[in-house]
């Protein structure tokens, strides 16, 4: 297991092999599926249990708010140490280790937990500790794929949230019978397995000491910032990304309590429901995210690429808000897959062609990050006031999320760096 030199300061242009690449989807895909499984099925079953229905949306909005706020300072600091991280193990695969280990405690404290505060500290420590790791795997992207192949790197890593939607999901409702513990759990196990091969084959970058930047109250600020007038392509990226996700959030937050109160799902059916769509879903987001990715490397357009997807995206929303049996929310699902397949296979190729300054990379795709953390926080907060000016139809709530999708489609025309 030997380490790269540091190349920060030196264009990459060496292709990289198919194999690097495979056990790098794996990783990335192993972090999303441990996330991504409790947040879709198991941890509403878990607030649902613990509150009751009536108060189950408020509880959930609550825990995953304050886990997302984490996520959104967590992110970026966590991408500012690995920036400066000068350990022999290298720069990224300390923060590996230390976002596995922390992960497996929080998920199994929000397992055992038996209130709602201590699913709060739980998902505050898993939030944490997957920012950790996904920072240190995401700077992998620049630090080692060169431009020319980034297109269609980032098209793969855009099946990576859809396989792991569709895995978590599948695996949730396989493991069910053994109890909340496995429902958390087996997910993890599997991530801790892609991300520990990942770990053993990368050749992290090393830092030396002479290359490490002081630390200053100016610097540990700017870690979560980055000067929109020094960057605006950067800043517009950065719009477009949180109005997206902001939409995207209200959908995955807010999926299994719909499925509940306007399809009519019966709480031992929806880890099955979940799958089915999930799996409609994740079959157009796969094959979209491919044909996207590989389209936006061979013409080199980036925009149009993002704009149509997050238009489509905002359609499939409406769709879920007028959809009122399952067959309809099923089409819904199939329009959202499509529109945010194409969307992540291209856009993270394009905020890595405008990040500010690739020295920093980790720093600044945590700053973008925000952009995906924020409205994980904001959604769950206004999500309950949403519902009480509708009357408690999630057919707004869904509206509302398309219009946010829709605005954020038109973010990206700003760009001018890329085409």
């Amino acid at each position: 297991m030997s380490d790269a030199p540091n190349t920060s300061a030196t264009a990459i242009v060496n292709r990289v092999g198919g194999g690097f690449i495979t056990l790098y989807v794996l990783a990335y895909m192993g972090v999303w599926l441990a996330l991504l499984a409790p947040i879709l099925v198991t941890l509403p079953l878990k607030i649902n249990g613990l509150v009751g229905a009536a108060a189950a949306p408020t509880a959930l909005g609550l825990v995953t708010g304050i886990g997302a706020l984490l996520a959104l300072f967590g992110n970026p600091f966590f991408g500012r140490l690995s920036d400066r991280t000068t350990a022999k193990l290298g720069m990224r695969r300390p923060w590996m280790i230390v976002g596995l280990v922390g992960a497996i405690a929080g998920l199994t404290i929000v397992a055992i937990a038996p209130a709602v505060w201590t699913v709060v500290v739980g998902w505050a420590i898993t939030q944490l500790s997957f920012n950790a790791l996904l920072a240190a795997v995401v700077a992998i992207m620049a630090d080692q794929i060169p431009e020319r192949q980034r297109g269609i790197v980032s098209g793969v890593l855009g099946i990576c949230a859809p396989i792991a939607l569709l895995v978590g999901a599948y695996v949730v409702q396989l493991v069910a019978p053994l109890g909340q513990l496995a429902m958390f759990l087996f997910p993890m196990t599997i991530t801790a397995v892609f991300v520990v091969v990942f770990m053993l084959v990368l050749r992290d970058r090393r830092l030396s000491g002479d290359d490490k930047q002081a630390w200053s109250f100016k610097e540990f600020a700017s870690t979560f910032y980055t000067d929109p007038r020094k960057a605006p392509d950067f800043a517009w990226a950065w719009i477009s990304r949180f109005l997206f996700v902001m939409g995207q959030s209200f959908l995955l937050t807010y999926q299994a309590f719909y499925l509940l109160n306007k399809i009519g799902i019966s709480e031992a059916h929806l880890p099955d429901s979940i799958f089915i769509a999930t799996l409609v879903s994740s079959i157009c987001w796969i094959l979209f995210s491919l044909v996207g990715g590989k389209l936006s490397d061979s013409t080199g357009r980036r925009k149009i690429f993002v704009l149509t997807s997050a238009l489509v995206y905002g359609i499939g929303l409406f769709v879920v808000a007028l959809s009122s049996e399952m067959n309809v929310f099923l089409i819904a699902m199939a329009i959202t897959g499509a529109g945010i397949g194409i969307y992540f296979a291209v856009d993270l190729a394009l905020v890595t062609d405008v990040l500010p300054n690739r020295d920093n990379a980790a720093k600044d795709l945590g700053v973008f990050n925000i952009a995906s953390a924020l409205p994980q926080s904001i959604a769950p907060a206004i999500a309950p006031a949403i519902l009480a000016i509708g009357g408690g139809n999630y057919s707004v709530l869904f509206l509302v999320a398309g219009a946010c999708t829709i605005i954020g489609a038109l973010a990206v025309l700003k760009v001018k760096r890329v085409r």
